[in-house]
């Protein structure tokens, strides 16, 4: 058993150790970029660091956009360890704000010890709802996820249009604002640093991170989501209710990304508007990057969250255009995506040779 744990934490920081080398190349090829673009790369990141770590409003500023980036990163790691591929965390992150913004702002009268819970699970159990739909589609006609997802995304955003739009006596929305209503104050999440935007949102993600990676690694059910992942006929062989596990998955990933939606309505705009935020694609790339492993995940966010947040700063302080940032994540992907291959490659060759009927070289025979 022993040596089982030292194996996997061998393993684990094997893989972190890659993905830390892999991003410090995306890291200099982007500065390589900025510098046949005409620009500094080394003042170009001393202001993107500062832009993320200068003052305590900058701190703020970089949780803020880590939290939602966080959450939607672990909605895309258990439906990806589920082998769902889910592009629909947009549209679950908007119907999960929508829903907890519209509960926030009708006055119940609760105290917030209450109020806010209830807003968050009612943003848990809409973005789970819209979760959901695409995994029963798949468990039960095949529909593949990616196509689903992408069309409900689209659905999300007309219907809370449409909501938002009509003139209603009981929903508390404000048509010319194209927003609901301002929620209550006992419906916000608390500010944790005077001075700044930062809100208990980073505090729900952290959780929910380490909730989601016990799930996954000490427990029936999350060796159930990792054994269908690897393959579906296995689990079937094993008893392994495939469908209903991604079904399942795909809640949990939902309840996550409407999560994420409720930290901007309940700690940030203190509304929901129709404009959606963005988050919900940027998420697959911190999924990406953080492996789908919770934890990595939380990492994997933070890094997106400072990029994004000293953006700005890089370009006011640099003179290098904010859009470089999108470049800069793209060679991060990138240079994940090329550990991963690496890794695979020896099991690439004996499946080819497999196929092939030979035996796959040595790398002494090939020398």
């Amino acid at each position: 058993m022993s040596s089982e744990l030292t194996q996997r934490t061998r393993k684990a920081l094997t893989s972190a150790l890659a993905s830390v080398i892999a991003i410090v190349l995306a890291l200099i090829v982007g500065g390589i970029v900025m510098r046949l673009a005409g620009n500094n790369a080394i003042d170009a990141y001393r202001a993107l660091f500062n832009g993320a770590f200068e003052d305590k409003r900058a701190i703020g500023e970089t949780t803020v956009y880590s939290a939602p980036l966080i959450l939607g990163g672990l909605a895309f790691a258990i439906a990806s360890r589920a082998g769902m591929f889910n592009i629909g965390i947009e549209g679950q992150l908007v119907m999960g704000g929508f829903a907890s913004a519209l509960l926030g702002a009708w006055d119940l009268g609760l105290p917030s010890a209450l109020y806010l819970p209830l807003c968050l699970i009612a943003a848990a159990v809409a973005g789970g709802i819209w979760g959901l739909i695409p995994g029963i589609l798949r468990a039960k006609t095949g529909a593949h996820e990616v196509i689903s997802t992408i069309m409900l995304n689209y659905i999300a955003f007309r219907i809370i249009t449409y909501l938002v739009q009509k003139q209603s006596s009981w929903l508390p929305v404000d048509p010319e604002r194209q927003a609901t209503n301002r929620i209550v104050d006992a419906a916000k999440l608390p500010r944790l640093l005077d001075g700044t935007r930062m809100h208990a949102g980073i505090i729900v993600a952290i959780a929910a991170a380490v909730i989601l990676w016990i799930v996954l690694y000490k427990t029936t059910f999350g060796f159930r989501v990792r054994t269908v992942g690897l393959s579906q006929g296995a689990a079937s062989y094993g008893g392994i209710k495939w469908g209903a596990t991604i079904m399942i998955a795909m809640a949990i990933s939902g309840a996550l990304a409407g999560l994420a939606g409720a930290g901007e309505a309940l700690g940030l705009n203190y509304r929901h508007t129709t404009v959606p935020p963005g988050y919900g694609y940027t998420a697959i790339a911190v999924g990406l990057v953080g492996q789908n492993n919770p934890l990595g995940v939380i990492l994997s966010g933070f890094l997106f969250g400072i990029l994004s947040a000293g953006a700005p700063n890089m370009q006011s302080e640099a003179g290098v255009s904010k859009e470089i940032i999108s470049v800069l994540q793209g060679l991060i992907i990138l240079a994940i995506a090329a550990v991963a291959v690496f890794d695979h490659l020896p099991a690439l060759r004996r499946r080819a040779a497999s196929a092939a009927g030979t035996k796959p070289r040595t790398d002494s025979a090939a020398a």
